[in-house]
């Protein structure tokens, strides 16, 4: 059977010839109607036709299309000319890099996580920051029909967006190819311990998105993007593994871009910012959307429980009932085990894609026989740090 008929898999499941046949596929552009055009396999829409479309009636079939697209098609559409207006993109960066003035003189500014220092400036959680620095500008960037509509087409009605500036300076150098949010900030490990079918699920709860606040041409990087392998149901457990990374580089492509453009795409896309070759920065605002789901019923002070269970595993440690890294049934009761939503400028990842988590906390405390007030003084200080 094919290692994704099983419920478990590891990374040694993962098969490239699979993933090769499905990256093989081509695009048949008059599957997708409202398309104007196809290039490198990515569909490519204009936000005027959309616009049209709309106004005849047909907002149906046009998400219909976008989510199949994202889905069961290439995984990644283009948007030409979502900001029709680019004096709204414009007025939006100047406030960006007012904001990353004002961060770069603050001794707590740690700046990108995820590139060399000095390749590139990144604003976390810019989405709060804009709005509170400039509101009116924040409205007229955000009351935007292409990021509504795709967003809603691939997500439904109340998702949550949130976003994060990237400015890659001239030299800045490209990305390994990865999968992204959720599933793709955790360790092989970690992913393997997902059924297959959670492992696919979460690829439908976010959407990927990037504004060119900037020409892009192919020289200054570009996203690269391997269409169609979002249809990997192993993905999360591949894109670690040399032989994908290889095939990646060998057959990822790149759309050039003009400022106001928009990209949208799954985020089970294996994909992998470009080297900047120009001499002038390359500016895109990443947006990160996410549905309204995932979240429990009811509202739980997470922080009250711990502290409240802290002194009794504790006690159950020393009286040798309970080792530290016990937690795995009681875990989910106690605090929560996932390392997002968190404030990226004060919880910064160490040693990996993800913060501590309050749980691991838990088994950290346990394992140096921290005192209960100890535990709740830094479990305190997690939680703020995790607040915007």
């Amino acid at each position: 059977m094919q290692a994704w008929n099983k419920e478990f898999c590891s990374s040694s499941d993962v098969d490239l010839s699979s993933f090769s046949q499905l990256c093989a596929q081509a695009v048949q552009v008059e599957d997708y109607p409202f398309a104007r055009s196809s290039e490198k396999n990515i569909l490519i829409y204009e936000v005027s036709r959309l616009s049209e479309e709309l106004e005849r009636g047909r907002e149906t079939e046009v998400k219909s299309e976008l989510h199949r697209a994202l889905r069961s098609g290439p995984g990644v559409v283009a948007i030409q000319g979502a900001f029709s207006e680019t004096a709204v993109v414009d007025r939006a960066t100047r406030v960006f890099q007012e904001i990353i003035a004002e961060e770069k003189r603050l001794a707590s500014h740690r700046g990108d996580h995820f590139a060399k220092p000095g390749d590139n400036e990144r604003v976390w959680n810019a989405l709060q920051k804009f709005c509170e620095k400039d509101p009116e500008g924040f409205v007229e960037y955000y009351d935007n029909l292409a990021i509504g509509l795709v967003a809603e087409a691939w997500l439904g009605p109340y998702f949550q967006m949130t976003s994060q500036v990237n400015i890659v300076k001239p030299g800045g150098q490209a990305q390994k190819p990865h999968r992204d949010y959720h599933l793709g900030f955790q360790e092989d490990e970690i992913v393997g311990r997902f059924p297959v079918s959670v492992q696919v699920a979460s690829q439908l709860l976010t959407l990927q998105g990037a504004v060119a606040h900037t020409d892009m041409s192919v020289a200054s990087g570009p996203t690269k993007l391997l269409p169609f392998s979002q249809q990997y149901p192993l993905g999360y457990l591949a894109w670690r593994n040399p032989e994908f990374m290889a095939f990646f580089e060998e057959h990822a492509v790149q759309l050039p871009l003009q400022k106001g453009d928009a990209v949208f795409f799954s985020p089970a896309l294996f994909h992998a910012a470009g080297t900047n070759q120009e001499a002038s920065d390359r500016i895109a605002n990443l947006l990160q959307v996410s549905a309204a789901f995932g979240k429990t019923m009811e509202t739980v002070n997470w922080s009250r429980i711990a502290k409240a269970v802290y002194p009794v595993l504790l006690q159950k440690q020393a009286s040798g009932i309970r080792n530290p890294e016990a937690l795995r049934w009681l875990g989910g009761s106690v605090a929560d085990g996932y390392s997002f939503p968190t404030n990226l400028d004060a919880d910064p990842p160490i040693g990996g894609s993800a913060p501590e988590t309050p749980q691991a906390l838990i088994s950290r405390a346990l394992s140096r026989g921290l005192s209960a007030a100890e535990f709740d003084r830094e479990l305190d200080c997690r939680l703020a740090c995790r607040q915007a």
